[in-house]
């Protein structure tokens, strides 16, 4: 509950407070750590092997976030359907942050046919390092879903209440972006009938995850 949804720590106790289940919520942090990544992991190997990621199109932007009152930078990949693909976080959006984001992503899922940024020099200088600069696509508005991408995050912050440390950052962002995969049903694109049943397989293998 406290990775699926914009809960706190105080809320998911809360909530199994109700189902009869007495902990504090001291105990729902330590199972986020010890399992949120294992059950992150499991999440993205099934999905790398199911082959429902895209190679066709990545939008890459970056967002500002606060830790401690000091600006960091977290990257995103982000593909056509709206699958967040890589997270990454930084102290600068420099063109050495850049380069280091894109061969991580690039490592992980291969070359693309297309690059969608915004006009931010640090891509096209990593672009151009990479020797890959013909696949960027600039425009206004051609990024408005690696923006869009950015909402899941945001309401996860507001209700986490910032962060405290880069490395809890990281990994939130990692496991937050596996999780939302895994739900992002795109439930405008078609029927309700169909909505429901990815909803029910998403579910199905949620409860998988656990019962192994």
């Amino acid at each position: 509950m406290y990775v699926r949804y914009p809960l706190s720590l105080r809320n998911v106790e809360d909530l199994l407070h109700e189902r009869g289940i007495e902990i504090s919520h001291e105990t729902v942090r330590f199972w986020w750590n010890r399992f949120g990544p294992l059950f992150a992991a499991e999440v993205r190997k099934r999905r790398v092997s199911g082959m429902r990621s895209s190679s066709w199109r990545w939008h890459l932007d970056e967002v500002f976030v606060k830790i401690n009152g000091e600006l960091h930078y977290l990257w995103r990949a982000v593909d056509h359907e709206g699958e967040v693909l890589e997270s990454f976080v930084t102290k600068r959006r420099d063109k050495k942050a850049a380069l280091k984001f894109l061969k991580k992503s690039l490592k992980r899922h291969g070359c693309t046919d297309e690059i969608v940024t915004d006009l931010m020099r640090s891509y096209g200088a990593a672009l151009r390092e990479l020797g890959i600069s013909d696949l960027q696509e600039t425009g206004r508005w051609t990024n408005n879903r690696a923006e869009n991408s950015h909402q899941p995050f945001r309401r996860r912050e507001r209700a986490m209440l910032r962060f405290r440390r880069m490395r809890t950052l990281q990994k939130f962002a990692a496991v937050h972006a596996s999780v939302y995969n895994l739900f992002n049903q795109e439930r405008h694109l078609y029927s309700r009938q169909n909505f429901k049943l990815n909803r029910a397989a998403a579910l199905a293998e949620w409860r998988g995850l656990f019962a192994a």
